[in-house]
């Protein structure tokens, strides 16, 4: 008889031994997922002004919700032969945007930009395939800083 209690004790170890690595494994699953998600960026649309600045927009996945998205508008300016980051804005709100349309086809509706001090710079984006693009949204670009025009 007490060799079936022992037997039983290590059967309830052994299930909640491997009960807890499932729940301990699912968690870590998730969170490395979130952390990849929130490290995933993409590049949606550059222009290059002259050799004065360089302008990208980049999508970059929230790390709360993977279907949300930021949009950054970097600036560049050449400095020793490479370009250096000058100036970052976030076009729209902080996860604002859905990532899935930002960086599908048809994302940038309109980036327009011109290669004048200051320089205008117009963006819209997808919303979604069904809502069409963001209303336009303008900026200047003065000595390599980002400004709401």
């Amino acid at each position: 008889m007490s060799l079936t209690r022992t037997q039983a004790r290590r059967g309830v170890a052994a299930v909640l031994t491997v009960l807890m690595a499932v729940l301990l494994g699912g968690t870590s699953a998730g969170a490395s997922d979130a952390d990849a998600a929130a490290r995933q960026t993409r590049q949606i649309a550059s222009s290059v002004l002259g050799t004065d600045y360089k302008i990208t927009l980049t999508a970059q996945r929230s790390a709360e919700d993977e279907y949300a998205a930021s949009v950054l508008l970097q600036v560049y300016t050449r400095a020793g032969g490479a370009w250096k980051e000058s100036d970052r804005v976030t076009v729209g709100d902080v996860d604002g945007w859905f990532w899935y349309p930002l960086t599908g086809t048809g994302a940038v509706c309109q980036f327009s930009t011109a290669g004048t001090e200051p320089a205008p710079l117009t963006v819209s984006l997808l919303l979604t395939p069904s809502l069409g693009c963001s209303q336009p949204t303008d900026f200047v670009v003065k000595q390599g800083r980002v400004y709401a025009a």
